[in-house]
Order: structure tokens, then sequence, then C-alpha cells
């Protein structure tokens, strides 16, 4: 019976995981399409998005503590 539970368990999980992967999908999907928006209309240039990318990038990437 354990055995079933297990299985079970698993299945529920891999259903949750492909949940997951649709809801995210559909997330970058919204980005992407406000960031083209915002492109478009001139808030900011594609450049100046990566630039900001990247900084914060480097930022997230780097030590979570401050070298003295």
């Amino acid at each position: 019976m354990e055995s079933f539970s297990a299985s079970m368990d698993l299945v529920q999980f891999i259903g949750k995981l492909g949940d997951l992967k649709d809801e995210h999908y559909h997330l970058i999907l919204v980005q992407s399409a406000i960031i083209e928006l915002l492109i478009d209309k001139g808030f900011f240039s594609r450049q100046e998005l990566e630039t900001k990318i990247t900084d914060m990038d480097q930022l997230m990437n780097g030590s979570p503590y401050p070298m003295a």
C-alpha cells in the first residue's frame, strides 16, 4: 500500500511541475510583451534594457557580503 501511495505522490508532483512550467511560460510571455510595448513606445531602448539586465545580474551574482 505504501508503494501505491508513493507512486501517487510522484504522479501528483509531476502534475504540479507541469502546471508550474505552464505558468512560468505564460508569465514570461506577458513580461516579454510588456517589455516590447515599452520599447516600441520609446520608454527605453533595447540597449538600456540590456545594460540594466547586466547590471542587475552582476549585483545578484556578487557576494552577499561586502569585502572590506
